[in-house]
Order: structure tokens, then sequence, then C-alpha cells
């Protein structure tokens, strides 16, 4: 595989991601005493940071490796909307087709954070889901997108907050179907398997056991081919990509099947790993349609951000570096 190639052929792969958007907000801090009001530490604030999340992320870790990248989702007619909107056209994704409603707040996880350990969570969101009214907007946006841009691949994001309905998801992936366009799922337990028919599904080992209310008790190819045929016969899909965290990731697509092992790493945060996966998952396999490669490298990726504190997207670099070493 001529790696060099490959990563210059993505910025003509068009990604759209749709689902659950958000705004991380960091607050870094040292602890030097406990309050005297309550046994809690206080946190001296030293710095703030914002950054994109949920379903945006896997929109920065689309455009991070060049792929040319729009994102669609609904937030808060609010600040930290403008904010997130403003962090998206930083990052080079076009936001065109975000829904801004006063129904709505824009979900920000606010993380305090001291010596790389984070103290607190403090979540803002709404998370029913949207009404009947924003639900027609939002599906009309799409196929203006689809209309318009001719995306490769559009992601599903799905975070439960309310973005990603059933009739939603339904009449996207038929839409997506009628125009030939490659369907990713990053799914929660919520509309698990609402996802019908698409072409990959990537759940983690957690989500499977719950959403198809399974015990399993060793991970392995048969046990995990087991898992296979029991997604498939509620979802028809075509390809299952399961992650397995420290198993590594695992892939099915008919007879075909792998078991990838994880490469050693010193793991920082585990937070957003999914979301780096998902995306190069998606991204290589529209690029190449082949799902071994796309597997390995997403295995790769999610190793790799892993070693960053906090949300982070991967870095082209570092995953070409890796990919030219590993996969040789």
């Amino acid at each position: 595989m001529d790696f060099q190639q490959l990563f210059t052929s993505f910025s003509h792969t068009k990604v759209t991601v749709i689902g659950d958007v958000m705004l991380d907000t960091y607050w870094w801090g040292h602890v030097e005493r406990i309050s005297p009001e309550a046994p809690v530490p206080i946190v001296t604030l030293d710095t703030k940071e914002q950054r994109i999340g949920g379903a945006g992320n896997v929109a920065l870790n689309a455009v991070s490796l060049g792929a040319q990248t729009s994102v669609i989702s609904i937030i808060g007619d609010d600040d930290d909307g403008c904010q997130l909107t403003a962090l998206f056209q930083k990052n080079g994704i076009d936001t065109s087709y975000i829904l801004a409603s006063k129904e709505r707040i824009t979900t920000n996880k606010t993380r305090i954070i001291s010596r790389n350990q984070q103290m607190m969570r403090l979540d803002a969101e709404i998370t029913r889901d949207i009404t009947p009214e924003l639900e027609e907007q939002l599906l009309q946006r799409v196929r203006k997108h689809i209309a318009e841009n001719k995306p490769d691949v559009l992601v599903f994001e799905d975070y439960n907050k309310g973005v990603l309905t059933k009739r939603l998801i339904t009449e996207l992936i038929a839409l997506c179907k009628q125009h030939g366009i490659t369907t990713a799922v990053d799914p929660k337990r919520k509309n698990f398997l609402s996802f019908k028919d698409v072409d990959i599904f990537k759940p983690n080992l957690k989500e499977v056991k719950e959403g198809l209310n399974l015990l399993i008790e060793e991970v392995n190819e048969t046990t995990l081919q087991q898992v296979h045929t029991a997604l498939h016969q509620h979802l028809q899909h075509q390809i299952s990509f399961i992650t397995l965290s420290e198993h590594g990731v695992y892939y099915q697509a008919g007879a075909q099947y792998r078991l990838i092992p994880t490469h050693v790493r010193n793991i920082a945060d585990v937070s957003g790993a999914g979301d780096t996966v998902i995306a190069v998952a998606a991204l290589v396999y529209a690029s190449t349609r082949n799902m071994l490669l796309a597997a390995e490298m997403a295995n790769i990726a999610g190793g790799l951000v892993c070693e960053e504190v906090g949300t982070a997207a991967i870095n082209k670099e570092k995953l070409l570096k890796e990919c030219e070493l590993l996969l040789r």
C-alpha cells in the first residue's frame, strides 16, 4: 500500500457527519487544599479551552485527514452554539446546513482537570427528541446538502441527545441508498436497532451486549462471529465493525472477518477515541472499499488519540507514519 498516495487521495473524498454535536469546555487548574466549606478540593483555575465534541469530533477527525467535511445537526440559538459554529469554521468544516433553534440548547460538557485528572464534569444539555417540525426542517437540509454536494459517505453519530430520531434515521438511510452514498453508524442504545440496511455498523462491545442483551464471557473470533450474525438478523447491514477496548477491533463483511489486536500505547485518556475510529474507518472505506485496511488504520488511529488528554482529533502526519511502520 502506498500510504502517501492514499492520504493524498483523502482530499477528494466528501464526508458528511450528522448527529449530536457538542461543545467540550476544559478548565485546567491545580489543587493545593481542601475547601473549608465541604470535603471537596479547591481547583485554582489556570486556563480555559473549548473544543469540538460529540458528532463534531467525528467531522474534526475527517477534516484533519484532509477530507472535504460537512456537519449537519441542530444546536441552540445561544452563545455556545455560536462558539461551536466558529470552531467548526475555523477548522474548515462546512456548517451551511446546521440548524440553530430556540427550542434547544447547545450541549456543553465542562470538564475540570487538575494534574491531567478529571475532577468533575458539568453537562448542559437537552436529551429529548427534536420536535416533528425540527425533524422535517433537518430532513430538508440533508436533502438539499446531498443534492448540492453529493457526499461519498454519511456518518450517523448518535449520542442519545435527540437529534437522530427513528424517522430521520430510516429516511436518511433510504435517501443515501438512492444516491449511492456509503453509510456508517456509531450507535448508542436508544436507537441501536433502528439503523437497518446501513453499510458500516460500529458499536463497541459494551453497546453490543446492551443492545442485543447478550452475555459474552470470552472475546474471540467465534463469539464475535456470533455477534455479527445476531446483529445482521436485526439490521441486514453490510459490515459489522466492533471496537473491543484493549482487545483491538473486529470486523466482518459476509464471510470475511478479522480480529485485529490493539497496539501497545501509553493511554492518557480514552475520550473521543470512538469518534476517531468511525471517522477513519468511514473515510478509508469510502476511499478504497477495503474494509480490512479501514479497520487496521482505524485501530491505529484510535490508539494514537488515547495518548492525548481530552478530546483530540487524529494527527495526519502521526497516523501516516504509524501506518507505514505497522502495516507494511
